[in-house]
């Protein structure tokens, strides 16, 4: 409660940052004027922790649990932070992929409180003025989207800013960043989604989307308000569509603190799992072939991010990319092609077109990476396919949410007899192949980006690289443990997200110091000093 000042009476009990309910002692009942207003009995956290588990678990839906948990972090945002980090495994997938799928697509439907900040086209020109109701100065993350590609589901519109509440949500409780430094956006420039226009409930821009030089300058405005009133916040593009995602990282990398996490977080998240591949597969990293099904913001992100590592270890721009291989619903990317855009032009070849099955039967690639938003796409054919070419090839069906996996890790076991390793981007159940035990390993953003965003913050750094991603997973590679691979997982149990967090966030602000973009000096201790910094959701 150091971070504010003393509160009384009511106030004291809804505010969710100063609330502690019935675990405020008999003197602090007294001293902020709570006789009366509290049950007779001074409790805990851990025993109000307990009666939050007990009436979470009796709800019957993901989605009321989701709505349960909203409340709660409405109300009690120490109680609700502790739950999730106690409880990661079961609780992250409430409160973010793939409950917050179906959470977005009925959000105005079961919107209680206003979290965050809105922009319309008619807030142009007022933008910085507006910034100054936003009661948090210290602001030093902020997530933001247009709603235009919200997971596998497309235009949701401003039901979208379940997003970045969510990606908040996991920066504090997966990095400890401080809840008061976050700030979710929702650029709400309409939507071309019919059924969110004809309902009466939707809260959003009742118009068709902005598209155009008018969309792209209020972007700006947007980011250039942000410069001046938080000069130290990263900016987190979230769910763009793919050109305007690319467009937009484009023009600001280099100008200002940002990344794309589609782009940028799902490379680095990829690439660690690939480097944890080449233990269990026995094939060392710069001999890899890999295979992209999928050539959109996401799977071209991942290859960027990719030729930068093989070109680590020594190979040419072009033998990096001749490593790389895409396919999109039109078959292989090849010159002879004329429907690419610009993005897919360094991954087209010189070879002849192919289908999808043909393609792994010809290039015989060591990886398969599916970022398609189709579900079933890694049909049995294909899994054999990889297996035929592989002895233990590795499947990463990244689409969120579960429904959208390109393929589910029972299916991955079952058609590949227990030889693939298996990622994917939402949480699927361990499964039992013939009498063993297999762990499907969670290829999740939140292994990484709240780690990054943590090291920026303590660097003072006024740039992400694509080394900072880099390093960031061969971080998380590290953290995989032989038990994991043995399980057939390719990162490490969700429990250990705060430590790999840690990890990540070490190595990226030493990389920001390495390259000359920290500002803050570096600490004799730099693991305990960023450690001292990260929030801790106790009372």
């Amino acid at each position: 409660m150091a971070d504010f000042k003393p509160l009384k009476g009511y106030r004291a009990l809804y505010h969710p940052a100063f609330n502690k309910s019935t675990a405020f002692t008999r003197e602090e009942r007294e001293e902020y004027g709570l006789k009366g207003l509290l049950p007779y009995k001074v409790g805990n956290q851990e025993n109000q922790l307990e009666r939050v588990l007990e009436n979470l678990r009796r709800k019957a839906s993901d989605i009321e649990k989701f709505i349960f948990l909203a409340s709660l972090h409405e109300r009690n945002e120490r109680l609700f932070y502790r739950t999730v980090c106690q409880n990661i495994e079961e609780i992250m997938p409430l409160i973010y992929t793939p409950t917050v799928g179906q959470a977005c697509k009925e959000f105005a439907h079961i919107f209680r409180r206003p979290k965050g900040f809105y922009i319309t086209p008619e807030d142009k020109g007022q933008i910085r003025e507006m910034l100054d109701n936003w009661p948090r100065p210290d602001t030093r993350v902020i997530v933001i989207t247009d709603g235009q590609r919200i997971l596998g589901l497309g235009d949701l519109g401003a039901n979208g800013m379940g997003i970045p509440i969510g990606k908040l949500q996991l920066y504090v409780a997966c990095a400890g960043i401080v809840p008061r430094q976050c700030l979710p956006v929702m650029l709400d420039v309409g939507t071309n989604n019919e059924e969110l226009l004809n309902d009466p409930l939707y809260l959003g821009y009742p118009h068709k989307r902005l598209e155009g030089e008018a969309y792209y300058e209020l972007v700006d405005e947007f980011v250039q308000a942000v410069q001046d009133k938080y000069p130290k916040a990263l900016i987190q593009f979230e769910d763009f569509l793919t050109p305007n995602a690319y467009g937009l990282l484009s023009k600001y990398k280099d100008e200002i603190l940002c990344f794309n996490d589609d782009i940028q977080g799902t490379a680095s998240v990829s690439l660690a799992g690939v480097y944890a591949a080449t233990r269990g597969m026995n094939v060392p990293f710069k001999d890899l072939r890999i295979m992209f099904l999928g050539a959109g913001s996401a799977a071209t992100g991942i290859g960027d991010l990719m030729v930068t590592a093989f070109e680590a270890e020594g190979l040419t721009n072009e033998e990096a990319r001749q490593r790389l291989n895409f396919v999109d619903i039109n078959g292989l990317l090849v010159k002879s092609r004329t429907d690419l855009m610009s993005h897919n032009l360094p991954y087209a070849h010189d070879r002849e077109q192919l289908e999808f099955v043909d393609a792994i039967r010809e290039i015989k690639p060591h990886i398969l990476i599916g970022a398609t938003g189709a579900p079933g796409t890694f049909s049995q054919d294909v899994v054999e396919a990889m297996c035929a070419v592989n002895d233990r090839p590795a499947i990463f069906a990244l689409s969120n949410p579960t429904s959208r996996a390109e393929c589910t890790a029972e299916q991955a076991y079952r058609w590949s007899h227990g030889q693939a390793f298996f990622s994917s981007g939402s949480p699927f159940k361990p499964v039992d192949y013939a009498g063993k035990i297999m762990r499907p390993g969670q290829g999740n953003n939140a292994y990484i980006f709240p780690g990054v965003g943590l090291g920026v913050i303590a660097s003072g750094a006024t740039r992400i690289t694509d080394d900072m991603f880099l390093v960031a997973a061969k971080t998380l590679a590290e953290m995989v443990s032989d038990e994991d691979l043995a399980a057939g997982a390719l990162y490490p149990a969700l429990t250990d997200i705060r430590s790999v967090s840690l990890a990540i966030a070490v190595k990226v602000a030493e990389e920001a110091h390495r390259s000359g973009h920290a500002t803050e000096d570096m600490p004799d201790d730099l693991e305990a000093a960023i450690s001292a910094t990260m929030y801790k959701p106790v009372y």
